[in-house]
């Protein structure tokens, strides 16, 4: 499995409906709201065949509210 996070700003006044949309689609493991440039910070895993750019085009950038996403790749958990 690929472990990577994807911070979310949102349209404002759009934030815990942002989430919610993530939480019902079941696909991070956790969302957390977050202070700053961004409005949410999600986690993810994948299985390392399936395509980062792909799954967050079609998974997250549908979502109404969503303005834009920062994708962080991880490499090796201490």
């Amino acid at each position: 499995m690929q472990c990577f996070f994807v911070h979310i700003m949102c349209e404002l006044g759009q934030t815990y409906p942002v989430a919610a949309a993530i939480a019902d689609r079941e696909i991070a493991s956790e969302i957390y709201s977050i202070s700053g440039e961004y409005d949410l910070l999600a986690k993810f895993y994948l299985d390392r065949e399936q395509d980062i750019g792909h799954f967050v085009a079609q998974n997250l950038h549908d979502i109404p509210g969503v303005r834009r996403t920062v994708t962080t790749l991880t490499f090796k958990a201490f």
